[in-house]
């Protein structure tokens, strides 16, 4: 993959990264590509967010209660009918499934990333 345009500083900081906890998972047969909805609970200010992610390399019993980082400021996008809020931050493995980005350890949910 080539990389992309040279971005400043000012780029990353309009972006919102915070740390949540998913809360809730269901099918999402309607996507394009396979997806679940997933609720993410930031705690709050922000509290509940939902996403459209293609992230079903996980059982939904694995995803519930994992911490994830995700963006929480783009507009909405509407995805087969479903207003997905929020994007969960992953990346591609081996096997080309997206594995979630996620802390190593226990940190505060709707903790910004820096």
């Amino acid at each position: 993959m080539s990389l992309k345009p040279t971005a400043d500083y000012s780029n990353f900081e309009a972006l919102d990264l915070r740390v949540g906890k998913v809360v809730e998972v269901k099918p999402f047969p309607r996507a394009r590509n396979p997806s679940y909805k997933v609720a993410v609970d930031f705690g709050g200010e922000l509290g509940v967010k939902w996403s459209s992610a293609q992230i079903t390399r996980y059982s939904e019993e694995e995803l519930m209660g994992k911490t994830v980082v995700c963006i929480v400021n783009f507009a909405p996008r509407n995805i087969a009918g479903f207003q997905s809020e929020i994007l969960i931050m992953g990346a591609a493995n081996a096997a080309g499934e997206t594995v979630v980005l996620s802390p190593e350890s226990d940190v505060e949910i709707g903790g910004a990333i820096y």
